[in-house]
């Protein structure tokens, strides 16, 4: 059994066949992991929900900002944006078997085994992987239970920014879900930035990768995540990183992770232009 780890596809659906082809992905004994963003942006976000679906127990994917953005959506509580191409899902015949089961995915994997957890975009300095997974599973809980409609109707901000563990109710839990989902810069105070999206060395005075903060508590777990497109295919700091820009001209990556992380990836044609 081999097990591979995706970058964002955001319904990049061919690109994603390819990829598994240039594998040999067998469903009977491999695995596979998509770290979020299946949806959106690019032609096929139907396709690829139903073909990761029908996977079972096969994948394991998390929540990315661009899911949780349908679910909203669906929700009532967020509007389509002229750059989503969410409205085939929004109308399909199985629209909430398929939504149903992308509420119920979670913000943070963790495999003791290959000794890899995965999430969507990033973590706080201040929490270490025990915490992390006991902070995602707040989030979860709700996601899966009767509030899952409030939830939307308190998701979106940029506040709070720092982690506290004074936090309560909608802040703590949009302070948590903005980290696994929408994170990549940091102060070395645990100030979180959710604006800024270029590649490192781009951005503002005082920032800097959430993973290369000093003294980040996950430190020593090994961490994998999509969400970065600028920041691209990196492995370094104990962690890697696997959203090489499907989407927006560059590649689609799997990471063989029961396999000293080989990496296989196939150009995509732009589906979109940034900006």
């Amino acid at each position: 059994m081999s097990v591979y780890a995706i970058g964002d596809i955001q319904g990049c659906f061919d690109e994603l066949q390819q990829l598994l082809e240039q594998i040999a992905f067998d469903p009977a004994a491999d695995r596979l992991w998509f770290t979020g963003d299946l949806v959106n942006r690019g032609p096929k976000s139907l396709e690829t929900l139903r073909f990761i679906k029908q996977l079972g127990e096969t994948a394991v994917s998390v929540l990315g900002n661009h899911d949780l953005h349908l679910l909203a959506i669906d929700a009532g509580y967020a509007k389509l944006r002229k750059s989503d191409t969410l409205l085939p899902i929004l109308s399909a015949t199985d629209k909430d078997e398929l939504l149903q089961w992308l509420r119920h995915r979670p913000l943070l994997h963790v495999d003791t085994a290959l000794d890899i957890a995965m999430l969507h975009a990033g973590l706080p300095p201040q929490w270490d992987i025990l915490q992390a997974q006991r902070h995602a599973a707040e989030v979860e809980s709700v996601l899966r239970g009767t509030q899952w409609k409030r939830f939307f109707s308190h998701m979106y901000g940029d506040q709070p920014d720092c982690w506290s563990e004074n936090l309560h109710g909608w802040k703590r839990l949009r302070f948590i879900t903005n980290c696994f989902t929408r994170a990549r810069y940091c102060s070395t105070a645990g100030k979180m930035d959710f604006r800024a999206k270029g590649k490192p060395g781009t951005q503002p005075a005082g920032l800097l990768p959430w993973f290369q903060v000093p003294g980040r508590k996950s430190q020593a777990q090994r961490i994998l995540f999509g969400h970065w497109s600028t920041l691209g295919l990196w492995q370094s700091d104990n962690i890697c990183a696997v959203d090489t820009g499907c989407l927006w001209g560059g590649s689609l990556t799997a990471v063989q992770l029961d396999n000293d992380l080989e990496t296989t990836s196939i150009p995509c044609p732009a589906q979109r232009t940034p900006g």
